[in-house]
């Protein structure tokens, strides 16, 4: 269900919430669909628990999924209204951004700076 990539610079957290997201927004995961406990997750990924504890909470934060207790962790119907979101406010900002002459990896880069401040923002081309 999750692959972690052991010599990626993204954080492990980063990876289970990022595959997570992408398995729900295509589907694969459907409204309803129970994720595996925090518990069975870490030990299955070999992570801490704690580490899979914030995936989980991250995504509910964004609406992708809801926490009901010792029932569980399940994809949340929110999550689809979360995810049309996202695609609007992607389409606007492509088209707010279209006539700044910006390369698209350049547009790219603004985005993930934005995300994570970690990545560095691109320095404008001559």
């Amino acid at each position: 269900m999750i692959q972690l990539d052991t010599a990626s610079p993204v954080p492990p957290y980063e990876q289970v919430k990022s595959q997570f997201a992408r398995q729900i927004a295509d589907r694969r995961l459907a409204v309803g669909t129970r994720l595996p406990t925090v518990r069975r997750l870490a030990a299955d990924l070999g992570l801490a628990v704690n580490t899979v504890a914030r995936a989980y909470r991250e995504l509910e934060e964004a609406g992708l999924v809801q926490t009901r207790g010792r029932a569980g962790t399940f994809v949340s119907a929110a999550g689809e209204h979360s995810l049309l979101r996202a695609q609007q406010a992607a389409h606007q900002f492509a088209a707010a951004t279209a006539d700044l002459g910006l390369s698209p990896d350049d547009l790219l880069q603004i985005v993930r700076a934005a995300l994570d401040p970690a990545w560095s923002t691109p320095t404008p081309s001559a």
